[in-house]
């Protein structure tokens, strides 16, 4: 795939992508003009994404301690943590993550999920990253 074209100026080569949408931008000043609007990260087209999206609760968020509560830092660890980003790819890792997130009784399916190795390694794995 040859060089992209700025989609901000539409004038110059874009050597950088929105972290956001993804959209080439040639410099911080394109950057800054696209950032003026609000931007969405494209979402992916295929039909297992959208039977997870449509059947998704917005649910309110509870802590009962602070300590509970993750730190940037401890998410952005996780974020840049190859392994992790690594075990993510794995489709009974993700239905499981989503079988948890979905459910009624989270604390329920998080008790089964404990059961199966691959899970408890990919805890272990987060629980590792953000308390070195």
């Amino acid at each position: 795939m040859g060089p992209r074209q700025c989609q901000v100026c539409n004038q110059a080569q874009s050597k950088y992508k929105c972290p956001s949408c993804y959209l080439p931008y040639c410099s911080l000043v394109c950057f800054k003009k696209h950032k003026e609007s609000p931007c969405v990260k494209p979402q992916p087209s295929e039909t297992k994404a959208t039977a997870v999206s449509e059947s998704f609760v917005e649910k309110p968020f509870v802590a009962d301690e602070s300590s509970e509560v993750l730190q940037n830092f401890q998410l952005e660890a996780i974020a840049s943590s190859s392994e992790i980003r690594d075990a993510l790819n794995d489709e009974a890792l993700q239905e499981l993550i989503c079988r948890i997130d979905g459910s009624s009784n989270a604390e329920n399916e998080l008790d089964k999920a404990m059961a199966e190795e691959a899970f408890c390694l990919f805890t272990d794995k987060i629980l590792s990253t953000i308390n070195p």
